[in-house]
């Protein structure tokens, strides 16, 4: 399912994923904001997953749904790794919300394989999925800030073109930005 993205399209819309997590609690909270090209926002949506739990692709997978919208164009997430290792998987995403998906990370790494064994000595599905997400790629933003990315079913050059469109200063896209605050504030509301 190679999606073609219209990026020069006024009305290209993305859903931006982000979660906030509180230590001691058995589930993050995650947030999706659905974002015009013109950056506005026109929706959004909560949901949890599950800390060190295995969840957080069928529970963005149902974040997407929740919204009812087939005018999101891809889908833009804030790490692949959530909620003290629950692993996104980029492709399976992309495949369950049948769009484009790209995943940002915002620091170079050496990578965690060893801390996931470390954490789960007798997981082997976390490795497997860890390394399901191969390498990152590197893209350099207008703003002169640099992300690491990975993606499926569009290209690098694309996802560059998309997060530039999105990102109006530093390195973090504006949906995303956006899903983060609102995601700290309910977690923030939720543990009154």
């Amino acid at each position: 399912m190679k999606s073609r993205l219209h990026l020069n399209k006024r009305g290209i819309r993305v859903l931006g994923v982000a979660e906030s997590f509180r230590e001691g609690r058995a589930y993050s909270i995650i947030s999706g904001v659905a974002m015009r090209g013109d950056l506005v926002t026109d929706g959004f949506a909560f949901g949890r997953t599950t800390v060190g739990g295995d969840d957080a692709t069928s529970q963005i997978a149902a974040l997407y749904r929740k919204l009812h919208r087939n005018d999101l164009n891809l889908v833009m997430l804030s790490g692949c790794i959530i909620s003290k290792y629950n692993i996104v998987d980029v492709d399976g995403l992309s495949k369950k919300v049948g769009r484009p998906v790209v995943c940002l990370t915002y620091n170079e790494t050496s990578g965690i394989e060893s801390a996931i064994k470390k954490r789960f000595p007798s997981s082997e599905e976390k490795i497997v999925a860890y390394r399901r997400l191969g390498g990152r790629s590197q893209v350099k933003l207008s703003s002169g800030h640099r992300v690491f990315v990975r993606t499926s079913n569009m290209s690098e050059e694309e996802a560059g073109e998309v997060l530039n469109m999105f990102t109006l200063q530093g390195s973090i896209p504006e949906p995303v930005r956006v899903a983060r605050l609102l995601a700290r504030a309910v977690s923030a509301l939720s543990s009154r």
